[in-house]
């Protein structure tokens, strides 16, 4: 689903909004999610699941075509785990429109 798509439902749902408030709204959204994960914050989304960040430890890595041994800094990754209603739903065979709270 794109952003788009995302806006373009939210506004049908919140028609007394208008889209220039529903995309400030998402975006403030977003980075609300962005800076908490930051500073190392883990975010959970009831119903949908939890981010949080991993540590890819420093590590010395080869490059494959040279087979000379490269230094790899710490870097971090994001690590999704599904809620329990969302893995439900994903998994159930009758699955309506009406049950996606959009």
């Amino acid at each position: 689903m794109l952003k788009s798509e995302i806006l373009d439902r939210l506004q049908k749902k919140n028609n007394n909004l208008n889209l220039e408030d529903i995309e400030l709204l998402f975006n403030i959204f977003i980075k609300k999610i962005i800076n908490s994960l930051k500073d190392g914050k883990n975010i959970e989304l009831r119903g949908f699941g939890t981010l949080s960040r991993k540590i890819n430890r420093e590590k010395f890595v080869r490059n494959p075509k040279t087979n000379k041994k490269l230094f790899k800094d710490k870097s971090y990754k994001l690590h999704f785990k599904i809620g329990k209603i969302l893995h439900l739903k994903i998994n159930n065979s009758v699955f309506s429109e009406k049950e996606d709270g959009f």
